[in-house]
């Protein structure tokens, strides 16, 4: 069995995640999701807008994901291989040559970015609203993960 991992904040999931995930999964028989934690992604100065839970459980309902892990450090991706015994390392293409120390674990292959979207540019189209609009946001995430969670 072929085991891939990638990482990543899946902050306001849309296509461009979705096709990541497919695109890994491709690669072998099991994929596993490592998901940044909010504590992890303070430290790293980002603000998510689903909290890490409900990210998680977004990611979770995806047939592609078999396991969704807490990324906690930038140091646990290391023993994240050689825990969940994994043969691909994905990331997509703006990390290129940030985790190629990890290639004497495993394969690291960094995958393109879907064009047009991410979630950096949805957050900065979605700045100037109101709490009252951003709240009504949240609601309308939830719903989808829900939506998801009865598909699979």
């Amino acid at each position: 069995m072929r085991t891939v991992i990638t990482y990543g904040t899946f902050d306001l999931f849309h296509i461009g995640h979705l096709r990541l995930l497919a695109r890994a999964r491709d690669l072998g028989d099991r994929l596993v999701v490592a998901i940044s934690t909010d504590a992890f992604n303070a430290g790293k100065g980002k603000k998510t807008i689903v909290p890490y839970a409900q990210r998680a459980e977004i990611v979770s309902a995806i047939r592609l994901v078999d396991e969704v892990i807490p990324e906690n450090s930038w140091e646990q991706k290391r023993r994240d291989i050689i825990d969940h015994k994994v043969n691909v390392f994905v990331m997509g293409e703006d990390w290129r040559g940030k985790f190629d120390e990890l290639k004497n674990l495993c394969d690291v292959v960094y995958l393109p970015r879907t064009k047009g979207i991410s979630s950096t540019e949805i957050k900065q189209l979605l700045a100037p609203l109101s709490r009252e609009h951003t709240e009504a946001l949240r609601g309308a995430l939830e719903t989808i993960g829900e939506i998801i969670s009865r598909l699979n």
